[in-house]
Order: structure tokens, then sequence, then C-alpha cells
């Protein structure tokens, strides 16, 4: 029994990706550093709520990893069909926060359903477009038609909650792995061409006033400044500030004198970059390229189609979150309040990436196991 036992830990060990630990812990312990200092003026016990939030975030991990994956191709559907009924449920039974309903309260835990729906989306997309190639270039348009369908469904109730960031982001993301599905180019195209004409419309006519002020402010920053702009140019400030190196740890102006709203949230790139400079700032980036390359290699040599869709989708989702946070905060996005994997304070968030992650690592392990 105990070589038997011995076997199975060595072969866990060898098939275990440790890049992608290595990576994923590279980020966290940037993120809890930089928390620490953006939290010292913040109201209540965030650090410590978030060290919570990570220890079930690591078990979570374990746990998603450990399953074999094809259990979740399985229980897709069920699991999407779960996501959308929470986010139905916050429309009803939601925390109303800043005019938002976005949270459902658990005894004093609120977890955020948008977050978790983004899971339920990927593994879905990812059974349907798992066919063989040949298979979806015959039934191309119904199927493109379909994930269009289970995307646009928790895109719409999360617009109505309202959150403009988090339905845009969800949409970006699932619209990127139905492109990158091997469809042929003209159903592609097809839904290329369709699928933005459907979100402009959207946007058109349910944009809030506070939403609309946001989009103004992006395309002037002068015309508020004090207003929907001030997030925006503080933050541009604090980047700036850092130069090379940063004014160092705990000792950036902008962060401790709350100058910068928002920091531990929206704005932690900001924090993190006037305190450690344009150098710590390029090894965070390279961090995340690391692991949104690794996700791309872990699909390209993944057993089968749902393996490499799956992986995609993970892919995107740190690619897009990464992209639109840090084009937010730099000033070359408008400010939508989406979260860097990782490093913003959140618990839904960072159980969200954790568990992609966790799926990404599953689908690593069982590259070569048959």
């Amino acid at each position: 029994m105990s070589s038997l036992g011995g076997k199975a830990l060595a072969k866990l060990r060898a098939q275990f990706d440790w890049p992608l630990a290595v990576g994923t812990s590279a980020i966290l312990v940037i993120g809890l550093v930089n928390l620490y200092s953006a939290t010292r003026v913040a109201p209540g016990k965030l650090y410590s709520q978030q060290l919570t939030w990570l220890g079930f975030g690591l078990v979570a991990f374990v746990v998603v990893a450990a399953i074999d994956y094809r259990l979740f191709e399985r229980l897709a559907p069920i699991l999407y069909v779960a996501c959308v009924v929470l986010l139905l449920a916050v429309l009803v039974f939601g925390r109303s926060v800043k005019g938002s309903k976005r949270w459902l309260g658990i005894a004093n835990v609120g977890i955020q359903p948008s977050e978790m729906v983004k899971i339920g989306v990927i593994l879905m997309l990812a059974k349907l477009g798992s066919d063989e190639p040949v298979e979806l270039r015959r039934r191309g348009l119904p199927t493109i038609f379909t994930m269009l369908g289970v995307l646009l469904v928790p895109v719409v109730v999360i617009f109505l909650e309202p959150d403009l960031g988090t339905s845009l982001l969800l949409y970006i993301i699932g619209f990127s792995m139905i492109l990158l599905t091997p469809f042929w180019w003209g159903h592609k195209l097809t839904a290329f061409l369709i699928a933005p004409l459907i979100a402009l419309m959207r946007l058109s006519f349910g944009l809030k006033l506070y939403q609309k002020k946001r989009l103004m402010t992006f395309i002037d920053p002068s015309s508020d400044p004090l207003g929907a702009g001030f997030h925006a140019r503080q933050s541009v400030y604090a980047i700036g500030s850092g130069r090379w190196t940063g004014k160092g740890w705990l000792h950036g102006t902008q962060n401790q004198l709350q100058f910068l709203p928002e920091h531990w949230t929206d704005f932690p790139f900001a924090v993190w970059a006037e305190e450690w400079g344009l150098l710590g700032s390029l090894a965070l980036l390279g961090c995340y390229l690391f692991l949104i390359l690794w996700a791309l290699g872990v699909s390209a040599t993944a057993r089968d189609r749902f393996g490499q869709l799956l992986a995609l989708g993970v892919a995107c989702l740190l690619f897009w979150h990464v992209v639109i946070n840090i084009g937010m905060v730099t000033g070359v996005m408008p400010v939508v309040g989406v979260t860097l994997p990782l490093v913003s304070y959140g618990g839904s968030s960072l159980m969200t990436v954790l568990i992609a992650l966790g799926l990404l690592m599953n689908v690593s392990i069982r590259r070569y196991s048959y």
C-alpha cells in the first residue's frame, strides 16, 4: 500500500504544474503586500477579510484542480443555470449599495453572483464548442447563436443591476471564446457583425446618467474634474508620481492621504505604481503575461476540445480583466469598475479567479493522463 501511495504521490508531483502555481503565488504575494498598504487608511478590517477569502479560495483551487474536469463538462448546464438563478435572485433579494444591487447576503457574508457567473459561462461555452471542428463547421450558425444566447442572458441581467463594467467584461470574455472556437470563418464574421450591434443597441437605451458621465469624462477628462473624472485623474497622478522605482512601500502620498478613491478595489495598480514605480509595474505585468501565455500553452496541449476551450476561457478572463483594469487606471479606457485579478480587494472576485486557475491546473495536470 505504501508503495502504491508513493507511486501516486510521485506521479502527482511529476504532473503538477509548478510554473502555474509559482506564477499564481507571485501575484498573490504582490496583491497582499499592495493591499496592506492600500487598506491602512480603509474602514473596517478589509485586510483580514481578504486573508479569510484567500484561505477559502485556495481550498477551492485545490478541490477544483483535483476533480477530473470532464465532470465539470457534464455538470456545465447545471452550474450555468444555478449561476443565472443567483443573478435573478440578486434583482429581487440583493443588497443595494450605492444604487446598485450586486450582492446576496448570507448571514454577515456578501457574495457577488456576477463574478461567479463568469465560471458558469466559460464552462458552458466550452461544452457547446467542444465538438470536432468538422461538426462545428457543419452546424456553425445554430451553435454560434446558441452560444450567444448563453452569453447574453447573464449579460443582460447583470446590466440591469446595474453593473456596466461586469456586464461588458463578461460579454467580451464570452465573445472572445466564440471567435476562438474553430467555426468556419464566414460564420465567425456573421457573429462578429451581429454581436457588437446587439451590445451597442443595449448600451444606447440602457445607460444610467452616471454611466454616461463616465463615458463623457473619458472623452473629455476636463469636463468634470471633481466629479465623474476625479477617479481617473487621481489615478494618473499616482502612477506618474511613482517614476522609475516608486516612493517606497507605505509611502505613496496619493494612497495614504486618500486622494486616490477606491484604491483597494478598482485602483490597486495605481497604488502599486506609485509605491514601486515603473520597474515594479513591469514586474507585475510580467507575472500576468506569464500566466496568460502559460494558459494558452495549456490550451494548445490539452487532451480534448473541452479542455482546450476551458483553458482558452481562463486565458480570456485573465487577459481582459488585466487589460481593462490597467486601461481604466491609466486613463486610456473609461472607468467601469473592473477588478485586477488576485490583487484587488473582494472575496467574490478572488474566489472566481482562483477557481478559474484551479480549472486551468486541472486541464494542465491531465494533459498527459489517459
